[in-house]
């Protein structure tokens, strides 16, 4: 997390190989450096949601699953963990029936969990989600984060969120600043500091702290309650 300008776009970026970084140590991926594998290696291992959620003219089959890799059985499954069960079997054709130049005849709600069906069907092992529910409801929202903490629950989740109530339970917050990384750890840590007398009270010393008592100070208490209930696995 970070604001405008911090780098967070960047890290995608180069996770993706999209930029290759000119100097300084590279990205590593349980212990192997991104660089020393093959590009197609290295990307299918990797599924995002981004925030302007991408669908292809075609089908919602070939949308889904466009090399042909999987059975209707798990692409059904797929979508009824998205919450799309309903609304594709209502669809004339079901699975072959059209998708126009980007799904356009789906509203930006059901494209975003279209596009979270396939990366469930993919099953990569990590998943980037960029400002994935920043244009979507509330309703949509619910649906993402819940399948983030059931359906990947074994996936490493890389996200970029505009709000903070969304991330306030990951294991670690990275925030960075100007593409300098500020503070790197758990969300109890960076929210609270031990006090003379050993007691746990909140902290308004790091930046996210500063963030989170931005949002107002009944949203500032929410976030450090959750951030106290959140078990370390």
């Amino acid at each position: 997390m970070g604001r405008t300008g911090a780098g967070k776009s960047s890290i995608v970026m180069t996770l993706f190989r999209l930029v290759e970084p000119e100097e300084g140590s590279l990205l590593k991926i349980d212990d192997i450096t991104i660089t020393d594998l093959k590009l197609n290696d290295l990307r299918q291992r990797i599924s995002i949601i981004p925030q302007d959620p991408i669908l292809f003219s075609g089908t919602i089959r070939f949308n889904m699953d466009p090399f042909n890799e999987h059975t209707d059985q798990e692409i059904w499954e797929a979508l009824e963990n998205a919450g799309l069960k309903s609304t594709i079997s209502e669809l004339e054709g079901k699975l072959e029936a059209d998708v126009r130049a980007n799904g356009e005849n789906f509203s930006v709600g059901q494209r975003q969990l279209l596009c979270l069906a396939r990366a469930m069907i993919r099953n990569s092992p990590i998943l980037i989600m960029d400002e994935a529910t920043a244009s979507v409801d509330i309703e949509t929202d619910a649906i993402i984060q819940k399948a983030l903490r059931t359906k990947f629950s074994n996936v490493t989740v890389l996200t970029i969120a505009h709000r903070l109530n969304t991330i306030i339970d990951y294991d670690k917050i990275l925030v960075l600043n100007k593409g300098e990384v500020l503070e790197f750890d758990t969300p109890k840590n960076l929210l609270f500091e031990t006090n003379e007398n050993g007691e746990l009270v909140p902290s308004s010393k790091t930046e996210f702290s500063k963030l989170v008592d931005e949002t107002g100070p009944v949203n500032a208490a929410l976030l450090r309650q959750l951030a106290l209930e959140k078990k370390i696995e």
